[in-house]
């Protein structure tokens, strides 16, 4: 690559060699340093969103149920947003109806598959033994 170039076609000098030598040094970064030394002040963003929070929840008090059946009907796609927004990430809907079961009751129902499926297994599991035709469907 070919040095930089000012208007005149004379080569430009880097920005830090132009500056005074004390403030070049307070410009290099210290090892692990970001380029805010300060960064951002405890808590502030945790300030920030209750403020927030609390303005909306104010806001909801004074204008409640009215303001969702406006933008409801007027805005729907921002509505649907919306809800989309807070529902969770990953939202698990396996509904498990044997949760509440007791061991007798899921053993009961175990007996029960295994008596409806018996015959199936001890026939050599093949469909005849239901009863349906099993001729096979010419193309």
């Amino acid at each position: 690559m070919g040095k930089v170039r000012d208007s005149d076609g004379q080569a430009a000098e880097p920005t830090a060699e132009k500056q005074p030598a004390h403030l070049r040094d307070d410009l290099k970064f210290k090892p692990g340093q970001s380029g805010n030394p300060q960064g951002r002040p405890k808590g502030s963003r945790n300030k920030l969103s209750e403020a927030f929070i609390e303005a909306m929840y104010d806001d909801f008090e004074a204008h409640g149920v009215s303001a969702i059946v406006e933008v409801r009907e007027t805005k729907p796609d921002a509505y649907l947003k919306v809800i989309a927004s807070i529902l969770p990430r990953d939202l698990n809907v396996n509904v498990n109806h044997m949760d509440d079961m007791t061991d007798d009751e899921l053993i009961e129902r175990i007996r029960a598959l295994d008596a409806t499926i018996r015959p199936f297994l001890d026939a050599g599991g093949t469909a005849e033994d239901d009863g349906r035709d099993q001729t096979p469907l010419k193309h």
